[in-house]
C-alpha cells in the first residue's frame, strides 16, 4: 500500500553570486503542491474510494498478456550474493520490479497521483532506498504529466511523496554515492507552457526540504544530470529549451538559447556553461550526457543538432508520411577529454546518423559509456547503436522486435551484462548485446514474463459471443481480445491478444449486426473497412507476429475540387450511426457522411474549427476529435474539436449552430455524447492537457447545448478524458480521468469512485457492453480492464 505524506512547504532565500560567468542560486521552487490540483485531488480520490458504495465491485485485468509498452528508465539494486533487483520505470505504467531476472514481475508503484515515470534511481549506498521522478520527460504523443518525486526506504513496499509536484516532468535523479540523503533532481517542467518550476533541485535531508540550484528561464528545463564518479561535488547538467504546441512537435525556434551543458564543482552552489566546441546555442536541441567511469576526464554528449544538413528531396517523407523540408543533422555525438572544457564532434555526418533519431530527436537524448571502456559508447534512438572507437563510427544493435529506445543500464562490475528499455518492453543481454531475452510481444515464450504496460488510446466492442474489444496501442499497433465470461462474470481471464485492423493511432467501430465488419481509422485520418468473413490470402497466413486477416479496403473521403487537404487528427474520429450501421460519419476539419459503409461520401458541414492559419504546422490541428449522433433522433449530430469548438446540427448537416460561446473554458473537447434517453440532453468533457491544466471539466445540457451546467464538482482532478451513459439506466454516468473511473447515479450531480483493484492509471476511453453489462476501460499504460456493472442497471438516483 502506497502511503502519501503531505510535504511541508518551505522557502529559502536566494543567494546572489557576483562572480562572472557563474549562475545565481535562484529562488528555489516551493517544494509543495505549487498550485497543482492532482496531489490533493488524489488524496480526495483515496477518501472517496474508501467511502464509495461501489467499492466491493472488482476490476479485472483483460490483457494483453503478450504485449508490453514504453519503458522510460531502468536501475538495479545489488542485493546479497549475486542477486539483483531490477527496477523498471514505465513511461505511463508505474514502477515494476523483478528479483529473478524477469521470470516474474511485480508492480511496486501503481497507486499515486501520477504513475507516469521519468526516472528511477536506487541509492548506491543502500539498495532499500529508491527514488522515482514522476512525469515522463520524453513528452512523446500521449505522455502524461507527473506529480513530483517519491521515495521508498523499504525497497518499494511503501512510498512517500517528497514534493516538487509542480515540476511535471523529471529527466534524471542522481543520488550521492555515500550519503543517500543528498539527492539531485533534473526537472524539465511543463510540456506545453512556460514554467518557473524547471531546473536542477537538491536536497541534503532526504527530501524534507529542497533548494533549486540551477535555473535558466521559464522555457528551459534540466533534461539530464551526471555526477563525476571520482568527485561527488562535480556534476554536469544538460538544459533543454522547448515548448510543445498542439500543431507542432517541440522544435528549436528563433531566439532559443537555453539549451546547453553546465558544470558545478561545489555540489551545485555555482555553475559555469561548458559549451566550447558544441553547435551554436540556436542549433542545440535535447542533450544527453554520459561520463566514462573508467576515465572521468572523458564525457560524451548526444545532441539533437538543428544545423541544416541538406535540403530534402521533392518526394521525401517523414515517418508519418508528411513532406520533409530541411533535413537537420539530428543525432550528433560530441566527446570531451578534459571534463567538459572543450568538445569535439566525433560522430560522422552521414545518412546513418541522420536516421538514428529520425525526425524526432527530442524523444531520445540517451547515450551511455561502457563503465570499463571509455571508447565503447551506446547511442539510443529509433534503434540502438554501439561504437567501439570513441564515437567515430556506429553499428546497429539487433535486439529483435524493438524500437524507440529510451533506457540502458550497464553493469559497472560486468559490462557484458546490459538491460535495455524501449517502446516494446525490456531486454536483458549477457553478451554485450549480441543476444537478448526480450520481455515484450516479440518474445511471448512461456519462460519470459511480460511487463503488462500496454498503452491504449481507445476501446471499441462487437456484439459477438463472447464479445471482443478492440483498441489502438502506442507503437504496437491495433489489437483485439476476447472478453470471456464463461467461467463467471467475476472470473474474466487475462488473455493474449491478436493484431487487428488499424495502426498505432487508430480508432475502431464494429458493425453491430455483423461482427466480421470492422472499421478502423489510422493516424491522421486514413480510414479502412475490413471483412473478416473474406478468406485470408495465402501470402498473409503464418507471418510471425501478425494475425491472419483479410486485406482492408481504403474508404477515406477525399476533398472536393478546389478544397484544401483534409486535416485528420492523430486519431481521427468516425462513428457508425446508431440508426443505421451502414451510415458512417467521419471527421477532419469537416464532417462527412456516407450512406453506404464508406463507398461514397458527402461533406455535410463547413470547416467547424477555428481554422487559424497561424496554428497550422507539422502536426494536424484544428480538427474534429469527437462525434456523436443522437440515438433518439437521426440527423441530430454534435461535434467537438481539438481547438475547443463545439457545433450541433439538428437537420443532418443542412444547418449548424456554434455552441462554443456557451462554455467558460476554450479547451480540447475530449468527448461529446448525445443522450440515448432524452433527445435534448448532451454531455461534454474537456481536457486542459495542452494548457498544462489538470482540473476537471465536465458539462451537461438538457436543451441541445444552448445552456450548460458543470457536473464536475465532485471529480477530484482531471483531465476528464471520456464520459459515457449507462445503456440501461438514464441516471448512471461513467467518467474516466487520469486517476481512474468515477460513476454517478444521479445524472452527474455527484460522483463516486467505481470499484476496487484498478491501478490509478490514465483512463483514456471506456465502453459499456449493452448486452453483457461489462464496462471496459482502455488505459494508457496498464492495458485494458473490465468490471461488472450489471448491478447498476437498477440503481435508483440519490
Amino acid at each position: 500500500m502506497i502511503t502519501i505524506r503531505r510535504f511541508t512547504q518551505l522557502r529559502f532565500a536566494a543567494v546572489l553570486l557576483a562572480l562572472p560567468f557563474l549562475y545565481t542560486l535562484a529562488l528555489p521552487q516551493d517544494p509543495g503542491l505549487s498550485g497543482d490540483p492532482r496531489v490533493p485531488g488524489y488524496e480526495r480520490h483515496l477518501a472517496m474510494k474508501q467511502s464509495s458504495p461501489f467499492k466491493d465491485l472488482r476490476w479485472q485485468f483483460l490483457g494483453p498478456t503478450n504485449s508490453s509498452g514504453r519503458l522510460a528508465d531502468v536501475d538495479v539494486a545489488k542485493m546479497k550474493g549475486r542477486t539483483r533487483a531490477i527496477c523498471v520505470a514505465a513511461g505511463s505504467g508505474g514502477l515494476w520490479k523483478t528479483e529473478n531476472e524477469g521470470m516474474t514481475w511485480t508492480p511496486v508503484f501503481e497507486q499515486a497521483a501520477s504513475t507516469s515515470i521519468g526516472d528511477v534511481a536506487v541509492a548506491p549506498s543502500n539498495p532499500d532506498i529508491v527514488w522515482i521522478g514522476t512525469g515522463e520527460a520524453n513528452i512523446v504523443r500521449g505522455a502524461t504529466a507527473g506529480a513530483g518525486v517519491y521515495k521508498s526506504t523499504d525497497a518499494g513496499k511503501t512510498w512517500q511523496h517528497m514534493g516538487l509536484a509542480g515540476t511535471r516532468t523529471i529527466g534524471r535523479i542522481v543520488i550521492h554515492p555515500a550519503d543517500p540523503n543528498t539527492v539531485y533532481v533534473a526537472a524539465s517542467g511543463n510540456e506545453w507552457t512556460d514554467s518557473e518550476d524547471r531546473g536542477v533541485y537538491k536536497t541534503v535531508d532526504g527530501g524534507r526540504t529542497w533548494s533549486r540550484i540551477l535555473f535558466v528561464n521559464a522555457k528551459t528545463g534540466a533534461i539530464d544530470l551526471q555526477m563525476d564518479p571520482s568527485d561527488s561535488n562535480t556534476l554536469y547538467a544538460a538544459t533543454w529549451q522547448r515548448a510543445r504546441k498542439p500543431w507542432g512537435d517541440p522544435r528549436n525556434e528563433p531566439g532559443y538559447s537555453g539549451s546547453g551543458i553546465h558544470k558545478t564543482t561545489d555540489g551545485g552552489r555555482t555553475w559555469i556553461p561548458i559549451n566550447s566546441g558544441l553547435p551554436a546555442a540556436q542549433f542545440r536541441g535535447r542533450i544527453g550526457l554520459s561520463i566514462a567511469r573508467s576515465n572521468p576526464n572523458v564525457l560524451y554528449a548526444f545532441i539533437d543538432n538543428y544545423e541544416v544538413a541538406r535540403k530534402a528531396g521533392p518526394d521525401e517523407r517523414d515517418a508519418y508520411g508528411r513532406p520533409k523540408v530541411d533535413v537537420i543533422k539530428g543525432a550528433t555525438v560530441y566527446r570531451s577529454s578534459n571534463k567538459g572544457q572543450t568538445w569535439q564532434q566525433v560522430s560522422p555526418a552521414d545518412k546513418q546518423m541522420e536516421g538514428v533519431a529520425s525526425t524526432y530527436g527530442w524523444v531520445f537524448g540517451q547515450i551511455r559509456v561502457d563503465p570499463n571502456d571509455e571508447n565503447r559508447v551506446y547511442m539510443l534512438g529509433v534503434q540502438s547503436h554501439v561504437s567501439t572507437d570513441g564515437g567515430k563510427s556506429f553499428t546497429r544493435i539487433n535486439k529483435g522486435g524493438s524500437g524507440d529506445n529510451h533506457a540502458l543500464w550497464i553493469d559497472p562490475e560486468n559490462s557484458f551484462s546490459m538491460i535495455d528499455g524501449d517502446d516494446y518492453g525490456l531486454g536483458i543481454s549477457y553478451d554485450r548485446g549480441q543476444t537478448w531475452r526480450r520481455f515484450s510481444a516479440a518474445n511471448p515464450a512461456a519462460s519470459v514474463a511480460n511487463i503488462p504496460v500496454a498503452q491504449f488510446y481507445n476501446v471499441a466492442y462487437d456484439m459477438g459471443t463472447p464479445f471482443k474489444v478492440y483498441g489502438s496501442t502506442q507503437d504496437s499497433g491495433s489489437k483485439r481480445g476476447v472478453v470471456d465470461l464463461s467461467k463467471g462474470r467475476d472470473k474474466i481471464p487475462a488473455v493474449a491478444w491478436e493484431g487487428a485492423p488499424g495502426g498505432e493511432g487508430s480508432c475502431h467501430a464494429v458493425d453491430p449486426t455483423n461482427p466480421n465488419i470492422v472499421y478502423s481509422a489510422g493516424f491522421y485520418g486514413s480510414l479502412n473497412r475490413t471483412d473478416y468473413s473474406v478468406p485470408v490470402p495465402p501470402q498473409a497466413q503464418g507471418q510471425p507476429g501478425r494475425a491472419a486477416r483479410p486485406p482492408s479496403k481504403a474508404i477515406r473521403p477525399q476533398p472536393g475540387p478546389g478544397e484544401p487537404p483534409l486535416r485528420g487528427q492523430w486519431i481521427a474520429p468516425f462513428i457508425l450511426s446508431p440508426h443505421d450501421p451502414n451510415v458512417v460519419y467521419f471527421g477532419s476539419q469537416y464532417l462527412y457522411r456516407s450512406p453506404d459503409r464508406g463507398d461514397t461520401w458527402q461533406r455535410i458541414s463547413p470547416d467547424l474549427t477555428g481554422n487559424d492559419p497561424g496554428k497550422l504546422g507539422d502536426i494536424q490541428y484544428q480538427t474534429i476529435v469527437t462525434i456523436s449522433e443522437s440515438p433518439k433522433q437521426a440527423g441530430l449530430v454534435y461535434v467537438g474539436t481539438d481547438d475547443g469548438k463545439t457545433h450541433v446540427t439538428r437537420d443532418g448537416g443542412k444547418t449548424w449552430t456554434d455552441l462554443t460561446s456557451k462554455f467558460l473554458q476554450r479547451k480540447w473537447i475530449s468527448r461529446v455524447v448525445a443522450s440515448a434517453f432524452n433527445e435534448g440532453t448532451v454531455y461534454l468533457a474537456q481536457s486542459g492537457r495542452t494548457d498544462d491544466d489538470y482540473r476537471a471539466y465536465l458539462w451537461k445540457s438538457t436543451d441541445y447545448g444552448q445552456t450548460w451546467k458543470s457536473i464536475a464538482s465532485s471529480i477530484p482532478a482531471g483531465p476528464v478524458n471520456v464520459v459515457r451513459e449507462d445503456p440501461s439506466n438514464p441516471n448512471v454516468l461513467y467518467a474516466g480521468t487520469d486517476i481512474g473511473v468515477y460513476v454517478s447515479t444521479n445524472g452527474g450531480d455527484s460522483w463516486s469512485v467505481l470499484g476496487d483493484g484498478l491501478p490509478s492509471t490514465f483512463v483514456f476511453d471506456l465502453i459499456v457492453h449493452p448486452r453483457d453489462k461489462i464496462l471496459v476501460v482502455a488505459t494508457y499504460g496498464r492495458g485494458m480492464w473490465a468490471i461488472d456493472v450489471a448491478s447498476l442497471s437498477n440503481v435508483e438516483p440519490k
